[in-house]
């Protein structure tokens, strides 16, 4: 196995060759035709999380061929394509588990994270957490749904049903959920990092009714926003730009702290909510939802031995649509 790994937090991955992995009970194993490079993975990697599994193979947009299988899994599903994602384990008996709340689990093990991910060759995973996926779909297309796509939708659901929706940071998710928005007769705003104007045009080719930097008020009320950028500051930006009864969705795992506001713009009943961790039921729901509604990613990819690489250009926000390694 070849693989790209984090040995030091804030340090470049180094590649390693190794054995492949043997899937234990209950795992499988997938050769891995792509993964998709997320936020998340960069604040994996910059230490913007606690506690990772140290050394650790980040990745969690996970696309590949089931090549072997550990006892007590169906051996039928080898050579069946499946998708790994950010949510890897969960402990099955904590309340969260017990009251269909997956994604809130008190001992969760999450990909790339606190087990090896994808950004390799082979990687091993809990049967239960890996989603079968079409044979004929394009692998380097389905990876960015896995994550991208996922919270996208989740975040979508808890936005509401209102029709003029917001999306701060025009990146992977937003690119992906924007068109879903579109498909469901919506209107979608888009706001992008001051003076990024191919962000705003890539939005607006994508069908975008209005796409301006973050810092520009929008042109009417908004009923909802999703916030997929880390900045803090566009909280207080977001609750302005949302109407009364507006709701603001922080979409990320991460975020910079948020600034001091007034209490007068989330006054009249304007809400803030976040999403965490994504269950596997949104993947149930979504992936349908996505091939019904035409959703076409946009994505660049890299070889394998090019992880560093991707990851610096989705730091420095040099990507339209997803990065995707192609091992």
């Amino acid at each position: 196995m070849k693989a790209m790994v984090l040995e030091r937090l804030g340090t470049p991955l180094v590649q390693i060759d190794g054995p492949d992995p043997v899937p234990a009970p209950g795992e499988l194993r997938l050769k891995i035709e792509a993964c998709a490079v997320c936020r998340t993975d960069l604040h994996v990697v910059d230490g913007d999380l606690d506690h990772p599994k140290l050394p650790l193979v980040p990745g969690h947009e996970i696309v590949g061929i089931v090549d072997a299988v550990g006892s007590g899994v169906d051996p039928s599903r080898i050579g069946q394509r499946a998708g790994v994602p950010w949510l890897g384990h969960t402990c099955g008996n904590c309340i969260y588990c017990q009251t269909s709340s997956e994604n809130l689990c008190d001992h969760p093990l999450f990909t790339g994270y606190t087990r090896d991910g994808g950004f390799a060759t082979h990687v091993v995973a809990d049967a239960d957490f890996a989603f079968e996926l079409s044979s004929e779909a394009d692998p380097v297309a389905l990876a960015p749904l896995l994550c991208a796509g996922l919270i996208g939708w989740r975040s979508l659901k808890k936005a509401g049903t209102g029709k003029r929706i917001g999306l701060y940071g025009f990146g992977a998710a937003a690119h992906i959920i924007a068109q879903v928005c579109i498909w469901q007769g919506r209107e979608v705003y888009a706001f992008t990092r001051p003076g990024d104007v191919e962000a705003q045009r890539f939005a607006l080719s994508l069908g975008a009714a209005w796409a301006a930097a973050s810092d520009v008020p929008p042109l009417a009320p908004l009923d909802a926003a999703i916030i997929f950028a880390p900045v803090g500051e566009l909280v207080p930006a977001a609750l302005r730009a949302v109407r009364k009864g507006g709701r603001v969705v922080c979409g990320g795992i991460h975020m910079s702290d948020i600034p001091a506001m007034p209490y007068s713009i989330l006054w009249e009943e304007r809400e803030l909510v976040s999403v965490a961790n994504l269950p596997r039921n949104d993947a149930e729901e979504f992936f349908p939802v996505a091939r019904v509604a035409g959703v076409q990613v946009h994505s660049t990819t890299y070889p394998l031995i090019r992880a560093n690489e991707a990851l610096s250009d989705l730091r420095a926000g040099r990507l339209q649509g997803a990065a995707v390694l192609v091992p």
